[in-house]
């Protein structure tokens, strides 16, 4: 397997990923990869020729080995890093796919014409799509762990494993080669792949939380702006409702009529009969 062409296909995963996303692209890639093709793949090597029995009974030692080791450590391992490097090729697919629709669209209508502001950023579907490839990513590194540990019994190896199956004549004793080395690089890539769990569990929670809060301070704002539309509407019908009392009484259409200029008119608070008159002619009417 070409683990640099791997690595190059990836990398451009880097230039979408959060923070938490680029720590378990490194984590993969450092601790595990490397790893990998440096040291796990020698100490392993061809396990079934250290695989050594006390007898000479042909066949025995092959159905030991296959009954002990299902499946080799280095073959799960490699399975599981393509299977749990696979869902972030999806954002690397969506990105492309973004992009090739921005190309046709732009051809269409213009050069300065946008459908996107920028295709890598993670609105819309990238986001879902992103949020899809961590489940996916957490849950096969779950996964993985589950099948090491059911297969190979909390992780341990024995120095020695005894054996009846047939065609053995009889319980046979059969040594594990190299099984403390072994048994250290299998403590390593658990607690590298458990710790990718832990960032793959922390960027879920980073990104919901993140859209929750974009979400709530959205909501927020258009409360506010609602209320303030409200309050202006409200204040422009009161200013509409104090006209003139004039103005009050004439129909929709007519034009209000002036008022004449009217000077109050002051009479006397009582009036004078004939009768006092007559009796006091000195008294006058006249203030």
């Amino acid at each position: 397997m070409d683990w640099k062409t791997f690595q190059a296909l990836l990398s451009g995963v880097n230039k979408y990923s959060t923070a938490f996303g680029r720590i378990w692209l490194s984590v993969v890639f450092v601790f595990r990869v490397m790893v990998y093709v440096v040291a796990a793949e020698r100490v392993w090597g061809d396990e079934q020729k250290d695989f050594d029995c006390n007898t000479r009974q042909p066949g025995c030692p092959n159905v030991c080995y296959d009954h002990y080791f299902p499946i080799s450590h280095i073959r799960l391992w490699a399975l599981q890093l393509i299977f749990v490097t696979c869902p972030s090729l999806l954002v690397v697919m969506h990105v492309a796919y973004r992009d090739d629709r921005e190309r046709k669209y732009r051809a269409k209508h213009g050069e300065d014409a946008k459908l996107y502001d920028n295709t890598g950023k993670k609105h819309g579907g990238l986001w879902w799509t992103y949020l899809v490839s961590l489940f996916a990513k957490t849950i096969i590194e779950i996964a993985f762990l589950y099948i090491l540990h059911r297969i190979y019994d909390s992780f341990y190896l024995p120095r020695l494993v005894k054996c009846e199956i047939k065609p053995c004549p009889n319980q046979v004793d059969c040594y594990i080669g190299r099984p403390t080395e072994k048994k250290v690089f299998t403590y390593f890539m658990v607690g590298a792949s458990a710790f990718c769990i832990v960032l793959s569990v922390c960027e879920i929670i980073y990104l919901i939380s993140k859209r929750v809060i974009r979400c709530a301070n959205k909501m927020k704002s258009h409360r506010e702006r609602t209320m303030a539309l409200h309050q202006a509407h409200f204040r422009d019908e009161e200013n509409s409702c104090m006209l003139p009392l004039s103005e009050l009484n004439h129909k929709p259409g007519q034009k209000a009529e002036p008022q004449p200029d009217t000077k109050p008119t002051f009479k006397p608070a009582y009036r004078l009969n004939a009768d006092l008159r007559a009796s006091a002619p000195n008294l006058s009417t006249a203030a």
